[in-house]
């Protein structure tokens, strides 16, 4: 039987929420990816094929890509959230044409939903990449509006022009508009390679290198070390996993201006660890010389 021919949906008592918001809370997707999902035609409500601005509940019946998805809202229960260490050579996308190696064949199964990537990394950048299930978290996080800090460690090939650094700091106009860095840090280095620590509060495609590449500088390595509160530390290995901290998860979703549901004890929040569970570092790690940590 077809959507068409199937009786209405039962009234609900919900308010109608945007579309793509109703499909995030119920962790199929970050708000932008839904959107594409919306754009592409892959997504109908009640029989009809649904347009950006529409609005639902839980109780109408939604398809995407023939499917009938069963709504739950995350509302009542913690989010799942794990930090993963991207080595260079990995696409943060779920499948690839050329069939090169994904971040998700590493991440274990979620209790429920799926993995939503907080942000990318580009196939030759790698280092921390955050993971959720909750679609309204992975949009706060990444949303230039919440100007959520992002720290890279970047090692320079050979000279830095003079005035760089101020340069950088200061602003330079890209092709998709001004762009700079909140802080450099250098970190020192030995022979043809100098590091420096960069922040900065937008997840632009490529800005980091591009900046550097700007300013007539090139990056001959890319590590993302912090996203908010979150780092990478130095007991994360490449390829690796783990769960967030009760601390840290209650600050992530502080930081991303929402309360952490369900909790009626620390110790009940965040995801069983991995069977090979990496310690958490008692100090933060410098990158740099070498790009491991020391």
């Amino acid at each position: 039987m077809t959507d068409e021919r199937r009786p209405p949906p039962l009234p609900s008592t919900e308010a109608p929420v945007r579309l793509q918001k109703l499909l995030a809370e119920a962790g199929l997707g970050s708000r932008r990816e839904i959107e594409g999902w919306i754009t592409e035609g892959r997504v109908r409500v009640n029989g009809n094929l649904a347009q950006l601005g529409d609005r639902a509940t839980s109780a109408d019946r939604i398809r995407i890509d023939g499917r009938d998805v069963k709504l739950k809202r995350q509302r009542d229960t913690p989010p799942q959230i794990i930090a993963y260490h991207k080595p260079e050579g990995e696409l943060v996308t779920r499948r690839d044409p050329e069939e090169r190696p994904t971040v998700f064949r590493r991440l274990p199964r979620p209790k429920e939903g799926r993995w939503i990537a907080v942000g990318r990394l580009d196939i030759n950048t790698s280092g921390l990449i955050l993971f959720t299930t909750h679609g309204e978290l992975a949009n706060r996080l990444m949303h230039p509006s919440r100007e959520i800090e992002r720290e890279y460690a970047a090692r320079i090939l050979g000279e830095i022009p003079p005035g760089t650094l101020e340069r950088l700091t200061s602003g330079i106009e890209l092709e998709d508009g001004p762009a700079k860095f909140d802080t450099v840090t250098d970190q020192g280095g030995t022979g043809a390679n100098h590091w420096f620590h960069v922040v900065l509060r937008e997840g632009r495609n490529r800005e980091v290198r591009r900046l550097w590449e700007a300013a007539g500088c090139t990056v001959s390595r890319l590590i993302r070390i912090r996203y908010g509160n979150i780092e990478l530390g130095r007991r994360l290995f490449t390829g690796n996993w783990r769960p967030l901290t009760d601390t840290e998860q209650s600050d992530l979703m502080t930081l991303a201006g929402l309360k952490l549901p369900g909790r009626t004890s620390p110790r009940k929040v965040g995801l069983k660890r991995h069977a090979t569970p990496n310690p958490l570092p008692t100090s933060r790690p410098t990158w740099g010389r070498g790009g491991r940590s020391r």
